[in-house]
Formats: structure tokens, sequence, C-alpha cells
């Protein structure tokens, strides 16, 4: 059929004055019958259409506010029907799959259909006109339609059917997610007591901050219709495409880069197993990486929730153990000596544990002379301790009152600073300089220590899986699929792709493993160069960009569910530095925030790097590139032999 326009179309369409004079539902079903009017096409909702590039930040945003709206009258329904439980009703609460379906089964009947009539009526009052100033008004959601569904509740209630956690679940998730203690006591020996508790409280603040900016952007952005499920999905819907594609690929690459850490951890930990038959270091990194890829082929998470509470309680055993050890016995001082730019000979005759208020002298340092790069290196490591917020996204995703999650993060936050700083100063003051940041195998005596090594290469194994499974899925969907147009990894091509790309990921992370033996100095690269931005930095910028641009919005301005437009007066730098200003007192405290977790993570980046440098220099680790040498070997016999702490 010819697009060139005919005489007879010189005068208005007949859809198009059906669509001027048309009422409310009219235009509903118009918008949803592609044969009705061509110009109005139906939006595709839900997963699929939360990286559509045409729904602009007013349509996300007055879509939230309908989502919220409608989450705070289930909650209220919820709480009316547990209120008079008492104190076991409420328990029993907490281990129901679905604790408001299991509300409703046992709700009033007329409250109820009160409740669904609510979801289920299109129309409540809904204003016509553009958004800004509807937005007050309460919309219930309108879910994709058909020619043989009413859709609107039945839909909202399957796009939400899996949104089920409560803020006790929002705890568990996090505290297991950012929960890692072993490094805290490393802090202290490169800080101090004073530095190390001061910055402790000040980066578990700082890291609680970064939460409730994640959240509040959340709950601005997410809805049934344009969920958003990971980190990236908030940078598209403030910044664009491009911005998700960067933060993607970081993303990607310190997934890596955990896996190369912790593939570093478990070579250290074989190899020190390994110390009685001589176990070559390279020998002891191909059984981690072989053990490593055996796990990481399987592609679903589903088969390992009992390996993963049995890593919880693996933790806590050597929590305990490592407290006990700290306690009783004078530490194996092979791990840090030879790990770090201590004095080697202290491996062999072992200089008295030394702790110190201010900042350790440069010859109590592992890891760099310069004083002011080693606090740097002390900060680096509690920011890799503190990293998780990455996930927050994901969390929040899951719960079916977002608005609940302050409260789960804030408890995990202080059970998480307050387990660092006990174990952290309890430790460092047992051991002082002898602290490893794989602190498991600074453990005596040796019955001990085997006993932590082989939960800790359990619970590393089932990291790396982790690691392994989300990053390089996360590679693939994100930066291949994506960027690259690869074959989605559901597709028999993709699942092909995704066996020929796994051999290659590890390839590379057993490269990184041999070529950077040194642990310590390796984890803080990462936690100044990566977990600090994604921590703070990330966290500060994405909630600055929402301030700004819904402060930027003028009178008459939104997004008119009806239609389907979006009304903008102007655009631009104009714009932009209304929004800031109008929020300045939110933006401008924020700004100064994530400038500081800029500069805080270019210094520590610096440090980091000082510290590779001399790690891998002349006097610093004993373990070289590429060496079939076991460090633990060397000195367990010329510890043998002088009658020493060391082995």
């Amino acid at each position: 059929m010819s697009i060139i326009a005919k005489p007879a179309a010189i005068s208005a369409p007949t859809e198009q004055q059906r669509e001027f004079h048309a009422d409310k539902s009219e235009l509903r079903r118009m918008s949803a019958d592609a044969t009705a009017h061509p110009g109005l096409p139906e939006r595709q909702w839900g997963f699929a259409a939360r990286l559509d590039p045409s729904v602009t930040f007013e349509e996300f945003t007055y879509w939230a506010k309908v989502e919220r709206e409608l989450e705070d009258i289930e909650y209220k329904q919820y709480r009316a029907t547990t209120t008079h439980r008492g104190f076991m009703g409420t328990f029993k609460g907490y281990f129901t799959s679905n604790a408001y379906e299991d509300t409703k089964a046992h709700a009033d009947p007329s409250a109820l259909a009160s409740h669904d009539k609510v979801l289920e009526h299109t129309d409540i009052t809904e204003k016509a006109g553009t958004g800004s100033d509807s937005d007050d008004a309460f919309v219930a959601p309108i879910g994709p339609q058909s020619a043989n569904s009413d859709l609107n509740a039945d839909w909202r209630k399957a796009s939400r059917a899996l949104r089920t956690a409560g803020w006790g679940t929002v705890f568990y998730l996090i505290t297991t997610d950012i929960l890692g203690w072993g490094q805290c006591a490393y802090v202290f020996a490169n800080t101090g007591y004073g530095y190390g508790f001061g910055i402790f409280v000040l980066m578990g603040i700082a890291a609680f901050l970064s939460g409730i900016y994640i959240w509040q952007t959340f709950l601005k952005l997410d809805s049934s219709r344009y969920p958003m499920v990971t980190f990236g999905d908030a940078f598209f819907r403030l910044f664009g495409k491009q911005t998700r594609n960067f933060i993607n690929v970081l993303q990607s690459l310190q997934m890596f880069l955990s896996v190369a850490i912790v593939l570093i951890g478990q070579t250290l930990i074989i190899a020190q197993l390994g110390v009685s038959s001589n176990l070559c270091y390279v020998v002891a990194t191909v059984i981690a990486l072989v053990v490593s890829m055996a796990s990481g082929y399987m592609r679903s998470l589903k088969h390992l929730g009992w390996f993963c509470n049995a890593a919880v309680w693996f933790n806590v055993v050597s929590f305990i153990l490592c407290c006990i050890s700290a306690g009783l016995y004078f530490p194996n001082a092979v791990a840090q000596v030879y790990n770090s730019i201590l004095p080697k000979e202290w491996a062999v005759h072992p200089v008295p544990v030394a702790t110190f208020v201010g900042t350790p002298p440069a010859l109590y340092q592992p890891t760099s002379t310069n004083l002011f790069a080693a606090k740097f290196n002390g900060i680096n490591s509690m920011v890799y301790a503190y990293s998780g917020a990455i996930l927050f996204v994901a969390f929040l995703s899951e719960m079916r009152h977002p608005w609940d999650f302050w409260k789960g993060m804030l408890c995990a936050q202080l059970f998480i600073s307050v387990s660092y700083i006990f174990f952290g100063g309890f430790v460092y003051s047992q051991w002082g300089q002898y602290a490893f940041s794989n602190i498991n195998q600074s453990v005596a005596p040796l019955g001990l220590q085997i006993v932590v090594n082989v939960l800790s290469l359990l619970t590393g194994w089932l990291a790396i899986f982790l690691y392994f499974n989300v990053g390089m899925k996360t590679v693939y969907i994100e930066v291949f699929q994506e960027i690259f147009k690869l074959p989605a990894i559901t597709t028999p091509k993709g699942r092909k792709l995704w066996w020929g790309l796994g051999p290659i990921y590890w390839i590379l992370a057993f490269i990184v493993c041999l070529s950077i033996p040194a642990f310590s100095a390796f984890v803080n690269f990462v936690g100044g160069l990566l977990s600090l931005n994604f921590t703070y930095s990330f966290s500060g910028i994405m909630y600055v960009a929402y301030l700004t641009q819904d402060g930027a919005r003028l009178e008459g301005e939104g997004f008119d569910p009806i239609t389907g437009v979006t009304t903008r007066h102007d655009g631009g730098i104009k714009r932009l530095m209304r929004g800031y200003f109008k929020n300045a007192k939110l933006t401008i405290p924020v700004t100064i925030y994530f400038l500081a977790g800029l500069a805080a993570s270019g210094m520590g980046t610096w440090a980091a790097t000082l510290g590779l440098i001399a790690a891998l220099g002349p006097g610093g680790i004993v373990a070289t590139s590429w060496n079939c040498t076991n460090p633990f070997y060397v000195t367990a016999q010329a510890v043998a032999a002088a009658g020493g702490h060391g082995s």
C-alpha cells in the first residue's frame, strides 16, 4: 500500500477524530488494539521492557509511584490481618514462603474483596492531563492486553509473584554477601588501632549511606511494568545504554578479578596443606583450577542451597577456631612474612608480637614502607571486606515491600561492623604484625590450622563457583549478548558458546593467578580500583542523577498515562542545573560524598600499585610469578632445624 497521501487524506482521518473525542476507556482500548490506531501501539511490559530506550525518565518514575502506592495498600492489609496473631504467629510468618499470600488465605473475605477491587479497577482516581500535575493521583497499573483478557490485576499479581522476600531475608542476604572477617586483623596490621577502629566505623557508616542511596533510587524507578533487577539498570534509566554497558563491563571485570583472587587464596592454602610433600606451587594452582572448573560448569544455582547454608556454618566454626588460636597460641608467622615485605628471617626466628595505637613503623608494615600508602592499603582491604552493594538492586527486586529494605540493611551493617571491629581488634592484639590477610593460614598449631584450611577451601570453592556463575553470565548476557549480539544463553547455540567461553575465562584467571601471586597486594588493588567505586562512588552518582532529573520538572511537565506522551518544556544544561540546585540540600552533600569516593579510589589504587611493586620486587613475597617453589616448604625445613614457631 502506498504511503503517499491521496487527496482524501487532506481531511482529518476518522481514527484521529475518534481519538480526539474519545473518553479514557476508549483511549485505553485504542492503545492496546493495534488495529484501532497504529499511532498508539501497545507497550511491552515486564522484564523484557526494562531496557526499552523509548521509555522516558518521567514514565519510569510515574509507574514507580503507582507501584509503591499499591505495595502500601498490600502492606497495610497484611499488617491488619497479622496484628492479632501474637508473637508465635508473627514468628511463623518469617518461615512462610509467601507471607502475603498466606495472609490472604486467612484474611477477612470482605477486606480481600475490597483490596482486589482496588487492583482490578483500572480507572481509580485517574486524572486527565499530563504527568507532573497528575502524579499525586492513584492509578492502578494496566497490564499487556489481548482480545481475550481483562489483564489488569491478574497481570500485576503474576508480575509480582516472585517478589516474596521480607527485610529479615534481606538481612541474611546482605550478611552472607558482605561478611568476610578474614582480612580485618590485617587492616589493623597496616593502620594500627586508632586508624583501624576509626576507619572501620567511618566506612561502615558510608556503606550504609550508599545502601540508602541505592534504596531511594530503586523506589523511585522500579515498577512491575519496568522492573529493576541489576545495578546497571539504574544507570540505563538515568544516563542511557552506553553508561549501562560501561557499568556492566566494570562489574564483569570485578567478578573476574574476584575469581582470580579466590583462586590465589585457594592455591596458597593447598600449598600450605601440601608442605610436607613439597607440593609445587604451580601444581597447587592447577589443582585449585581443576576443582573450580568442575564446579563452574554447573549453570544452575538451584541445587546449592544446602551447601550455601553449610558454608555459613563453616565460616562460623572458622571464626571461633581462629579466635581460640589467637587467644592461646603464637601465630604461624610464615604466611604473613613470606607474603609481605616483612623481614624474611622472622619466618624462622619470629620477633615478639608488636601492636601499635598509631600507624605501625616501616619495619612492621606488611605492604609498603611509605606509611601514607600503607594506611591506604589498609583502607583498600577494608573496602574489599565491605563491598557488596552492587547486589543491593537484585535484593530489592526480590522484596514484596521494598520500603522495609533499610531495616535489613541497618541490622546487617551493624552486625558486620561490630564483627569486623571485634575480630580485627582481638586477633591483632594477639598476633600483631603476623596477622595475614588470609587469616586462616596464620592459625597454629598445625592440627587446628589444617581444620581451618579445609573449611576455608570448601567455602572458597563455593565462592569461586558463585563468582564464576554470576560473573560469566554477566559477561555473556550483558556484554557478549547485548553488545556483540551473540545468541541468547537459553538457545542451543548460546549454550555451546557458554561451554566454549568457560575454559577461556578459567585460563585467563589461571594466568592472572600465576602472574600476580601477591594475594594481599592484589586484594588491595582490586579493592581500591573497583570495589571502592561500586560500594561508594557509583551509588552517590546514581542518586545525584536521580535528584537532578527529578528536580528539573516544571509545572505541566511529566508523563500522561492516557496518551503515553511525556511532556518537557526545555532541555540541556539549563534543565540539569535547575534540577541540581532545586535539590541542593541533598545533591551537594551527596556530590561531595561520591567525589570523596573517587578521590579515595585514586589514592587507594596508587597505594595498591606501590604495594604490588614492593611485593613483587626485591625483599617482597617468596612465591614469584610462574615459579614452582613452595614457600611454606622452604621455611618449614629451616624452622624445623631451628626449632622455631613458624611451621
